[in-house]
């Protein structure tokens, strides 16, 4: 399980740092409406992270080999697909980087989260956490590192519990810690978030290098 939990733990940290969800929770913070789409944003957010696990977990399951030590192709050539996929992205992202100091794009919806309501937010870290491109490459890597181990079931749970709670960690700190002391976190938030807007293609960038080249390292070593 240790080596599982070793492979998995840059995948959920990829996933933490992704600027984009910490935004969006910040700017629900910042809202007239904040604990209620905060708190929605929250709980979609882990359910869409343990729908991906889970998906891929028992895709991979169900195409390992008996023995885990075995070579496994299908699981690497699954490995291989997704960490080149990363790297097509960081590519994308470090070339849409903002230049010279050109006011950086944010997605449109953003615009609207003022309006959101509990529900809003709780479908909205739904689709971020499941459907975003970046995420999805991440937690379906852990998932198929996961289903591929052969873990004992409750070993498999632990590993699973572990990568949801790192991985949702920065949406729920700032959601948590602002629901504890408003006030006191309002200003930092705010300055987190300025930070976040103009560096989110840089730090995605970087993310998505580091970790494809990982996963394509996991994926050769597989066969």
């Amino acid at each position: 399980m240790g080596e599982v939990i070793g492979d998995i733990l840059p995948l959920a940290l990829g996933i933490t740092i992704s600027p984009i969800p910490i935004i969006a929770a910040i700017l629900m913070l910042l809202s007239p409406k904040a604990k209620g789409t905060s708190v929605g944003f929250l709980v979609g957010w882990i359910l869409g992270i343990l729908i991906v696990l889970a998906v891929f977990i028992l895709l991979a399951s169900v195409i390992t080999p008996a023995d885990p030590d075995q070579p496994q192709p299908i699981s690497g050539a699954i490995k291989l697909l997704l960490g080149a996929l990363m790297l097509v992205m960081a590519i994308k992202q470090w070339r849409g980087r903002p230049r010279d100091g050109a006011e950086p794009s944010m997605p449109v919806w953003m615009s609207a989260i003022d309006q959101l309501t509990a529900a809003k937010g709780l479908g909205l870290g739904l689709l971020l956490s499941a459907v975003n491109p970046k995420n999805l490459l991440m937690g379906a890597g852990a998932g198929v590192t996961i289903g591929s181990a052969g873990l004992p079931f409750g070993s498999a749970g632990v590993t699973v519990g572990l990568f949801t709670a790192i991985a949702a960690a920065s949406v729920a700190v700032p959601v948590i810690g602002y629901l504890a002391a408003a006030e006191a976190m309002s200003g930092p938030l705010e300055e987190l978030r300025c930070w976040l807007t103009s560096n989110n293609a840089t730090v995605m960038a970087v993310l998505l290098l580091v970790i494809g080249v990982m996963m394509i390292g996991k994926g050769i070593g597989s066969f």
